[in-house]
C-alpha cells in the first residue's frame, strides 16, 4: 500500500462508518465501494526487477503510447529516444527508477491538465522531471506528467540521491503518464501498444552500461 493513499482510505472509511451508524444504508454501501476502490487504487505490489546489465525497466505500469526519437533540449540537452507510458485509473500508480544512477536535477513545472495520452500534454501539462546520470556518465530524463484526472504528482527523489533500478520514487494520483528520455544509442525493447509492468518489463538496453549496486 502506497503511504500517500492512507489519508484517502481513512477519510473514505470514516465517512462510510458515519453513514452506516446514521442509518443511511444505501449511502453506506456506496461509501464502502468507494473505500474499496481507493484502497485498491493505492496498491503497491512487490515486483521482481531484472538483473541484466544495461537494462532499462519500465518506470510505470500501463500502455506504451510512443517510442520515438525527439529533440530533447529541455531534459538531456540533445536528441533522445522518448518512451511514453500511459497509466489509466486501473493501473498500479507507483513509479520506479528505470536504471541506477545519481539524481542530478529535480524540477517541478506547473501547467495545464490536458488528457495525458495527447501530444500537447508533453508541452503544456504540469510535470516533474528527474535528470539521472548513470555510472558511465550517460544522462537520461524521467518525467511524471499530470493528466486530465490526475492532479497530484508525488516525487520523493531529491538532487544528489543515489537511486537503484526498480526503486520506488513516487506516484501520480488517478491516471497519467511517465515519459522516459534515453540516449539515442540505447536499443529499444518495446513497441507502441504494448502493456508494461513497472519495475519488471525491460523497455530498452544501454550499450555496455555497468550496473551499480543497490544502495
Amino acid at each position: 500500500m502506497a503511504v500517500e493513499g492512507i489519508p484517502f482510505i481513512a477519510f473514505s472509511g470514516f465517512a462510510t462508518l458515519v453513514l452506516a451508524l446514521a442509518g443511511y444504508g444505501t449511502a453506506a454501501v456506496i461509501g464502502l465501494a468507494v473505500t474499496g476502490f481507493v484502497t485498491w487504487f493505492f496498491r503497491d505490489p512487490c515486483r521482481t526487477t531484472p538483473a541484466e546489465a544495461g537494462c532499462v525497466v519500465a518506470p510505470a505500469d500501463g500502455k506504451v503510447i510512443q517510442v520515438r526519437e525527439v529533440d530533447d533540449r529541455e531534459h538531456t540537452g540533445g536528441r533522445a529516444l522518448r518512451i511514453s507510458i500511459f497509466m489509466n485509473v486501473f493501473n498500479v500508480h507507483v513509479n520506479r527508477i528505470p536504471c541506477s544512477g545519481t539524481v542530478r536535477q529535480v524540477s517541478m513545472q506547473p501547467g495545464k491538465f490536458y488528457a495525458a495520452d495527447k501530444d500537447k500534454a508533453v508541452l503544456h501539462n504540469e510535470r516533474c522531471a528527474l535528470l539521472i546520470e548513470t555510472a558511465d556518465r550517460q544522462l537520461y530524463g524521467l518525467v511524471q506528467v499530470a493528466g486530465l484526472i490526475a492532479r497530484r504528482i508525488v516525487c520523493r527523489a531529491e538532487t544528489g540521491d543515489q537511486v537503484a533500478r526498480g526503486q520506488r520514487y513516487g506516484l501520480i494520483r488517478f491516471g497519467s503518464r511517465v515519459d522516459l528520455y534515453l540516449p539515442v544509442t540505447v536499443r529499444p525493447n518495446v513497441r507502441e501498444g504494448e502493456k508494461v509492468r513497472c519495475g519488471e518489463t525491460i523497455v530498452a538496453f544501454f550499450p555496455g552500461h555497468p550496473e551499480q549496486k543497490t544502495p
